[in-house]
C-alpha cells in the first residue's frame, strides 16, 4: 500500500485496516510491560522468589526487548511489518503461555526473555505500516494516537488486572494475555494489506543500521530528543512514585491515584501533542520547533521538581508525563525525515538508544540517591533527589541550547530566511530521495 494505493484508501480504512491492528499489538505490548507490578504478591505467594529474582524478572523483559531492535528493524523493512508482526506475536504467544506455566524462577526469567523478545517489534511494526499508509504530514497526529493506545494498555495493566484476580488466578490471566496475542496476530494477517516492506536486496545489504545513525536527520532529532525520551521513561517508570512517597509523605493509596493520573495524562497528552503538531504544520512550524518549545518546558518541570516544593508535588508529578509526551514525536519526526524503505530500521535503531537510556537514566538516579543513607523509614532525603533531578536536567540543556542556537544562525537577526530556507532544503531532499526510489525500483522491480 504505497504510493496511489495510499492515497485512493479512505481514512476509516486505514484505521480498520492498518492503525487498528498494529495498535492492538502496542496496547498488548504495553499491558505486559507493566502487570508484573500488579501481580507481585500473587506470584510471591505462587513461587519462591527473591527480591533480586524478581527484580531480575523485569530486566530480562527489557534486555530481550531492546537486543532485537536492529534485527526487527531489518526484517521490517525486508519483509514488511505484516509478516514481522504474524510471527513476532506467535512468539511472544509462547512466552506468555510459558510464563503461565512456570514453576521455577529459570523458567519465568527465561519466559519473560521470550515474551519480550516477541514484543520488541509491536510499536516499530505499527511506525513502520502508519508511515506507509498515510501522508507524512499526518504522521505526528497518528502517533499521537498511536502513543496514547499504549498509555491504554499501561493503565489496564492496573485496575482491570486487580479486577480479573477475582475471577481467575496470575496463570489465568497470562494464559487470557497469550491468547489475546494470537489473536492480535491473526487480525492483522486477516485484515492488514500487503505494503512494500520487502526492498531490493542490494538496499538491504548495502544500507545498514550504521548509515542510519550516520544521517544528518537522525543524528539531530537524537541530539535534541534522545536524552530527554529517556529520562522521562526512566524517572516515570520508576522513580516519580518513590519521589512522592519520599519528599512528599505521601501514602501508598495517594501515590497510587497520582500515578494512575500520570497515566491519564500520557494518554490525553500524546492525542493533543500530536493533534497541535498537525495544526502547527499547517502553518509552516516544523515538528522539531514543537518539540523544543515542549522540551524547555519539560526541564523547567524537572528543575521545579528538583525545589521539592511539598505542595507542587503532586502537580508537578502530573506535569511530568503530561509535558513528557512530547517527547514521542521523536518517532515521528525520524519518520517524516527518512526514506521509506528505512522507517522500520530508522525506527528500531532509535528504540534501542531510547530503551538503552531509560536503563541508564534508571540506574544513574539510583546510583545518585544511594549517595544518601536511608533514614528509619527506609526514605531517601529531599537533598538526595534535589542533586538527581537536577543533574537530570543540567545533562539536558546542552542538547537544547545547540538547537536554539542552530535556529538562530540559520534564520539570522531577523528569523525570516529560516521557513523559506528550510523549505527549499526539504524539497531538494524529498526531489533527491524520490528520484532514488523511482531509479531503483524502475531497475529492480518491486519485490514483493
Amino acid at each position: 500500500m504505497h504510493g496511489a494505493d495510499a492515497s485512493s484508501r479512505s481514512g476509516v480504512a486505514v484505521f480498520c485496516l492498518v492503525f487498528l491492528p498494529f495498535a492492538l499489538g502496542h496496547y498488548l505490548s504495553c499491558l505486559l510491560r507493566g502487570v508484573n507490578a500488579v501481580l507481585t504478591a500473587e506470584l510471591l505467594a505462587s513461587v519462591a522468589l527473591t527480591p533480586a529474582q524478581l527484580g531480575l524478572l523485569t530486566s530480562a523483559f527489557f534486555l530481550a526487548f531492546a537486543l532485537v531492535q536492529l534485527p526487527i528493524g531489518m526484517a521490517l523493512d525486508r519483509y514488511g511489518p505484516r509478516t514481522v508482526q504474524l510471527w513476532l506475536l506467535a512468539l511472544a504467544a509462547l512466552g506468555v503461555w510459558l510464563f503461565s506455566r512456570g514453576h521455577s524462577f529459570a523458567e519465568l526469567i527465561l519466559a519473560r526473555a521470550v515474551m519480550g523478545a516477541g514484543l520488541g517489534g509491536c510499536f516499530m511494526a505499527a511506525v513502520k505500516a502508519i508511515s506507509c499508509a498515510i501522508a507524512p504530514s499526518r504522521l505526528p497526529s497518528v502517533h499521537g494516537y498511536l502513543i496514547a493506545v499504549g498509555g491504554l494498555g499501561a493503565a489496564t495493566a492496573t485496575m482491570p488486572v486487580k479486577l480479573a484476580l477475582h475471577y481467575t488466578d496470575w496463570r489465568g490471566v497470562f494464559l487470557g494475555l497469550a491468547l489475546a496475542a494470537l489473536a492480535i496476530g491473526v487480525l492483522i494477517r486477516l485484515l492488514s494489506p500487503a505494503m512494500p516492506g520487502r526492498a531490493p536486496t542490494h538496499t538491504v545489504s548495502k544500507v545498514s543500521a550504521w548509515n542510519v545513525y550516520r544521517d544528518v536527520a537522525f543524528r539531530r532529532t537524537i541530539a535534541l530528543i534522545l536524552l530527554p525520551h529517556a529520562v522521562f521513561f526512566g524517572v516515570q517508570g520508576l522513580w516519580i512514585g518513590r519521589w512522592l512517597a519520599d519528599v512528599g509523605g505521601l501514602s501508598d493509596d495517594s501515590v497510587a491515584y497520582l500515578l494512575y493520573l500520570g497515566m491519564a495524562s500520557v494518554i490525553f497528552g500524546a492525542i493533543g501533542m500530536g493533534m497541535l503538531t498537525e495544526w502547527a504544520g499547517r502553518r509552516a512550524i516544523e515538528p522539531m520547533q514543537v518539540a523544543g518549545a515542549g522540551l524547555v518546558l519539560f526541564v523547567a518541570v524537572q528543575l521545579a521538581m528538583a525545589c521539592n516544593v511539598v505542595p507542587s508535588l503532586p502537580l508537578l508529578s502530573v506535569l511530568f508525563t503530561l509535558l513528557g509526551t512530547v517527547t514521542g514525536l521523536e518517532y515521528a519526526i525520524v519518520a517524516q525525515s527518512m526514506p521509506s524503505s528505512l522507517t522500520g530500521r530508522a525506527a528500531t535503531c532509535l528504540n534501542l538508544l531510547i530503551f538503552t537510556g531509560a536503563f541508564l537514566v534508571q540506574a544513574g538516579f539510583g546510583l545518585i540517591l544511594g549517595c544518601w543513607p536511608l533514614n528509619s523509614l527506609q526514605q531517601y532525603p529531599p537533598q538526595a533527589y534535589q542533586v538527581a533531578f537536577g543533574v537530570l536536567a543540567a545533562l539536558q540543556l546542552p542538547g537544547l541550547a545547540m538547537f536554539f542556537i542552530r535556529r538562530y544562525r540559520r534564520a539570522g537577526p531577523s528569523g525570516k530566511m529560516a521557513a523559506c530556507t528550510a523549505a527549499m532544503i526539504n524539497s531538494k531532499e524529498d526531489y533527491e530521495t524520490r528520484s532514488l526510489w523511482t531509479s531503483r525500483q524502475g531497475k529492480t522491480g518491486p519485490d514483493r
